[in-house]
């Protein structure tokens, strides 16, 4: 099996997709105006506590108050580690208004929902997770060789011993930890206990709301966590985030083979396998399959639905088995879907009824063993009597439709389209593409108005950095009839 990362950096956004045999995975996209929060420490401040809720709304500094249910809360001891609130006490006994509170975020503000919180914090290296306030020492599920997680955690132990840290801290090992020895633990050890010291002086320095840690920047991120044997190269664009990553790679994960290299080409990165139209298909409703059938893929505040249909396949057999050879074909696809979207939360799968049980076991099989290759935690049932799969995946971040596309005006919340944000990037990759093929010293960009406006307001300041960077002149006209999706770049 043959994989590999590509790293997109530019002015405005970040974006990493995990290609396997030539074809795309999973994507991640940061906006650099807009970046995620997940694993970033604050010092916040109750402003509301919900008694009926079981939660609490805390200040951490963004525009929707962020939320903690009492599940996710936490009180420190005299020696400075968490104890439960093991008798469930009310809400409002655990926190009052104006209470300063340090918390970690676990799941990004999405849609109207502010940001999720916890006070269990957690700092991540490449093979351990570090609890500062926690005794606990564990390992990943994921992790399931009996003699290899004897091992590790029998090493681990030796590790803290070794250290003095026996009781002063939690951890837990990773799936990336598979294979590690103790002086890969020991660096991870140290380098944990030493941004630990730093965070926890942050906190010390006074009350008020204020941010004490972020997480490293996603380049760096999916490296840390995405990273294995399989993976044989990691091309990155930028050559800045590139000397990053190899430094990175050198202090933290010197015994992978994996290849890091800067990529100098005409194309851009991401049309070395198509991923623009493989992101602009991951818009869609519909998904079509090989066999002739499709996916409807449905994504709602409350669930996503996905149906499965056989379209124009008669198929060479009976009835039975092309539906089953559909439904075969339609998990495995599923599966990718699911990664490529980032779909979260609860998941309906609609399945083309089968009436054989062997089938309906086959397609079951095929299924989960599809979903192992997920990073994100799932739970899934059987196929129901209505030929139903009920399965959640969870949701840490944005899906890949919310990033990219904004509730379109025209059809009131049923559908959406690309934002005017996202139709201004594209246009900054199209000038630097057109920019790179041809000696004009003038471009000349058409697009809607919105788009425009946006262009010569928002995003002014990128647009005479890119002047700046392609050494040309950039023009811009409004199309009237262009809609927010549509535009041109044209040689003036």
């Amino acid at each position: 099996m043959s994989e590999e990362i590509l790293i997109n950096v530019t002015l405005m956004e970040t974006r990493v997709a995990l290609i396997e045999n030539g074809l795309l995975q999973e994507i991640f996209i940061e906006r650099h105006n807009k970046g995620g929060h997940v694993g970033d420490v604050f010092q916040g401040k109750v402003v509301r506590v919900m008694p009926g809720m079981e939660a609490a709304f805390v200040d951490i500094g963004m525009d929707k108050a962020a939320f903690i249910h009492a599940s996710d809360l936490s009180f420190i001891d005299a020696e400075g580690f968490e104890v439960r609130d093991d008798e469930h006490k009310p809400i409002q006994e655990l926190l009052r208004e104006g209470q300063s509170l340090v918390v970690q975020v676990a799941k990004d503000a999405i849609s109207t929902k502010g940001a999720r919180l916890t006070t269990h914090l957690t700092l991540p290296s490449r093979n351990l997770v570090y609890l500062p306030r926690s005794k606990h020492l564990g390992i990943s599920q994921r992790l399931e060789d009996g003699e290899e997680r004897e091992r590790l955690l029998a090493q681990l132990q030796a590790c803290l011993h070794q250290e003095g840290l026996i009781d002063q801290g939690g951890f837990i090992i990773r799936t990336a930890a598979e294979g590690s020895g103790m002086e890969e633990f020991l660096e991870d050890i140290r380098f944990l206990k030493r941004l630990w010291s730093k965070v926890d002086a942050r906190i010390a320095r006074g009350d008020g709301v204020k941010h004490v840690y972020r997480e490293v920047p996603l380049y760096i991120r999916t490296v840390r966590d995405l990273l294995t044997p399989d993976i044989e190269k990691i091309r990155v664009d930028n050559l800045h985030s590139f000397a990053e990553i190899d430094q990175f790679l050198q202090d933290f994960i010197p015994e992978l083979k994996a290849t890091v290299a800067h990529y100098e080409g005409e194309r851009p990165i991401f049309d070395l396998y198509g991923l623009e139209d493989e992101i602009n298909k991951a818009l869609g409703r519909q998904v079509k399959l090989k066999s002739g059938g499709d996916l409807i893929i449905d994504q709602t505040e409350a669930m996503t639905t996905i149906d499965v249909n056989t379209g124009g396949y008669l198929g060479s057999r009976n009835h039975g088995e092309t539906i089953l050879k559909t439904n075969l074909e339609a998990a495995t696809a599923i599966a990718r879907q699911l990664r490529i979207r980032n779909l979260g939360g609860i998941i309906i799968v609609d399945f083309i009824d089968m009436q054989d049980e062997e089938h309906q076991r086959q397609v079951q099989r095929t299924f989960s063993k599809a979903l192992e290759k997920d990073h994100a935690r799932i739970t899934i049932t059987g196929i129901s009597q209505l030929g139903l799969i009920e399965m959640t995946r969870k949701r840490t971040r944005e899906s890949l439709g919310q990033i990219l596309n904004s509730h379109c005006p025209v059809c009131a919340g049923r559908g959406t389209l690309k934002s005017a944000e996202t139709v201004c990037y594209e246009i900054f990759r199209d000038i630097l593409q057109v920019a790179r093929a041809y000696e004009n010293d003038v471009l000349l960009v058409m697009a809607s108005q919105l788009v425009v406006d946006r262009l010569l307001d928002e995003e002014s300041d990128t647009l005479a950095e890119l002047e700046e960077l392609i050494g040309k002149t950039v023009k811009f006209e409004v199309e009237p009839m262009y809609t927010q999706e549509q535009f041109d770049v044209v040689l003036y």
